[in-house]
């Protein structure tokens, strides 16, 4: 499709998961007939829970891993992967096949119905990195036989293989950098420096540091993220993959601070090791998205975690 498609038939791969679920909300909002596929592996059906039902929402229970035929769509925005490292470690070679298989599956059901594809690939693409910030011409530092790999080059050969068909069957491709997202709908136990501060810090239990604290991040609000998203069905077509991220980086220790200051009580932090692999640094250049979306997170860290902590403590009363 070579004009921006408006709200037409979408399909969210992963649309129960905590980015999926917030994209099939804001598409369905905006208009779209979203059909939203997912194996429920790591997504919920509390997630969707409030699109259940509704007109224009349907659910479709598959894994991406094998083929699907699901008629003709304007657009697919294809998510379906683990992408926590508590929930893609699990099954290293599920979560391969999950980002290969997935994104072949994806190509061919946009090049059979001539919809645009929106890939979400992931900041891990550039490993621990030795270029900062990261710009979307840097080619990566990855370990390609470690214990993040099946996520990190998972990610690397879905880009490839989508950009071939690209190049050889004119796929209308997007391809999103997604770095570090949070928000409302993370999981308590998926890993994530954000989810595990903000629980144990409502269970008034230590906040832990992995190694001394000062490696960095740039967290992303989930609703700005999905704008991202959305942005980029609707863009020109980019000659490669875009960044998006909060490039406003901080320390793991920062964010410790600023989580205790929201909630309080007699959390207190401490060190532990430091993962494998784990980047020292992640800040990304996010001057093609500005140029080519128009984009840029709205959402400061402060408001978004002052929204992100409400969310845990209901959560957790409602399950009190």
């Amino acid at each position: 499709m070579k004009n921006a498609p408006g709200p037409g038939r979408a399909l969210v791969t992963g649309g129960a998961g905590f980015i999926g679920s917030h994209l099939c909300a804001r598409l369905h909002g905006d208009g779209w007939t979203v059909v939203c596929l997912d194996d429920f592996s790591t997504g919920r059906h509390g997630n969707i829970a409030r699109l259940a039902g509704q007109p224009r929402f349907s659910v479709v229970d598959h894994d991406v891993t094998r083929p699907y035929e699901l008629g003709a769509f304007d657009a697919i925005w294809n998510l379906a992967c683990p992408a926590s490292p508590v929930a893609y470690q699990r099954d290293p070679v599920k979560t391969l096949k999950t980002s290969v298989l997935g994104a072949i599956h994806a190509a061919n059901a946009a090049l059979a119905c001539g919809a645009r594809l929106v890939q979400s690939s992931t900041s891990e693409v550039y490993g621990d990195p030795q270029v900062h910030p990261q710009t979307e011409d840097y080619r990566g530092h990855v370990n390609p036989i470690g214990p993040r790999a099946c996520y990190d080059e998972g990610k690397r050969c879905a880009e490839t293989l989508l950009m071939d068909h690209a190049r050889r069957d004119d796929l209308d491709l997007r391809i999103a950098r997604i770095f570090n997202t949070y928000g409302p709908r993370m999981q308590p136990d998926d890993g994530r420096v954000v989810s595990n501060f903000i629980v144990r810090a409502l269970a008034g239990e230590a906040l832990v540091l992995y190694g001394d604290g000062g490696q960095t991040r740039s967290f992303c609000f989930v609703d700005d993220t999905v704008d991202g998203l959305v942005r980029l069905a609707h863009c020109a077509r980019p000659d490669g993959p875009i960044n998006l991220g909060n490039p406003h980086e901080m320390t793991v220790c920062q964010l410790a601070e600023r989580v205790l200051a929201l909630i309080g009580g007699a959390s207190r932090v401490e060190c532990g090791p430091l993962p494998a692999d784990d980047p020292v640094r992640r800040q990304p250049d996010i001057g093609r998205a500005r140029r080519w979306l128009g984009w840029e997170p709205q959402v400061g860290i402060d408001e978004g975690l002052a929204a992100t902590v409400d969310w845990f403590a209901c959560a957790r009363a409602e399950a009190a």
